[in-house]
């Protein structure tokens, strides 16, 4: 067996900090499948965890009628899909997204863990990173066991979709380990160009514009789940007024987190706080690093764009998908200038 190399070995922060980004960018191609999973209720066509033998999808028509009964036990068949006359093709489009989906979190998953093992072995990270990799690998595995708890949040019942709750959970998480991801990269990066540097330290315009674009994706993962981007097909109006009608029987707080049309009206309107936050937010950035700046800036207006184009469209299905996937291209852009402003003088 070969020996590890000695202690001393040079690290090698460059080499790491690439494979961080290239781990990050398979986050975001993770973001969108999540996507079109969701937009064609995809989530709840496997209804087992299986961590190494759901690597292989059906592979014979004995497989895929097993596969089909399963799913066939449904609230979402039972009480939606049998009903609009679902057939095997049907099914196997719908298990398709849903395996795909899950076979990038564990190539995602590999793509972590194998090169860091390596790199722990090669003595490669630098003093005081080890710790921050294996949280980041651990909210991976987290992300795999929050998604499990989403879909089995469908299968009871007379739910015929996954728990909103779950959905933001398991959204939000992949979002915060993009931001991790692109953070680490960028401290490791930096150790390569200036030496030892210290690591970015948080800083309150962060704290500030990152709560409010913290709070509007949290919307955005409620609209998702409950399916709320259908309560209207107009802008700025909704049902011909600006504020729509809805359901108060149950109190403010419930409303806001359970009704549809209240959570897209605070979805669509809230989004023009964030706009305000994050332009103050890039200004601070700008005189750093304009590129940085140029990110943020081009991230949200193309993400209002296309909000507004997606709620014209009915919700039209590559519309939404090019939303969410810009929301994570502004996580990691909003990750980018936060880091900026929380460097210390080379």
């Amino acid at each position: 067996m070969l020996a590890p190399p000695a202690a001393g070995t040079r690290t090698r922060p460059r080499a790491l900090a690439n494979w961080l980004f290239c781990v990050a960018a398979m986050v975001v191609v993770m973001v969108v499948v999540g996507g079109i999973t969701r937009l064609t209720e995809s989530g709840l066509s496997i209804t087992r965890w299986e961590v190494i033998s759901g690597t292989l999808p059906p592979l014979s028509d004995a497989d895929w009628a097993r596969e089909f009964a399963r799913y066939r036990e449904t609230p979402q068949y039972r009480l939606q899909s049998g009903p609009a006359g679902m057939d095997l093709a049907a099914f196997q489009f719908i298990y398709f997204w849903e395996w795909f989906h899950r076979l990038l979190g564990r190539l995602i998953g590999l793509a972590f863990a194998l090169p860091l093992l390596w790199f722990w072995w090669r003595g490669a990270i630098p003093t005081g990173y080890k710790p921050r990799l294996v949280a980041l690998l651990l909210l991976g595995a987290l992300q795999g066991v929050f998604g499990w708890y989403m879909v089995a949040s469908g299968l009871t019942g007379t739910r015929t979709s996954v728990s909103h709750f779950w959905l933001s959970i398991h959204l939000m998480t992949a979002l915060f380990t993009l931001a991790g991801l692109v953070w680490t990269a960028l401290d490791l990066r930096r150790m390569a160009s200036i030496g030892k540097a210290q690591p970015a330290r948080w800083t309150w315009p962060a704290t500030v514009a990152g709560a409010i674009l913290g709070l509007q994706l949290l919307l955005g993962a409620w609209v998702a789940g409950l399916d709320a981007g259908h309560a209207s097909d107009e802008w700025p109006l909704m049902q011909g007024r600006l504020v729509p009608e809805y359901d108060s029987t149950r109190g403010l707080l419930y409303a806001a987190t359970h009704d549809p049309f209240l959570l897209h009206f605070l979805h669509r309107w809230w989004a023009f706080v964030v706009v305000i936050a994050l332009v103050w937010f890039a200004r601070r950035v700008r005189p750093l690093a304009r590129g940085a700046s140029v990110a943020i800036h081009s991230a949200f207006g193309v993400q209002v764009l296309l909000g507004i184009a997606t709620v014209l469209s009915g919700v039209a299905l590559w519309l939404a998908v090019g939303h969410q996937l810009v929301g994570a291209l502004l996580v990691a852009a909003f990750a980018w200038g936060a880091h900026i402003l929380g460097r210390t003088p080379a």
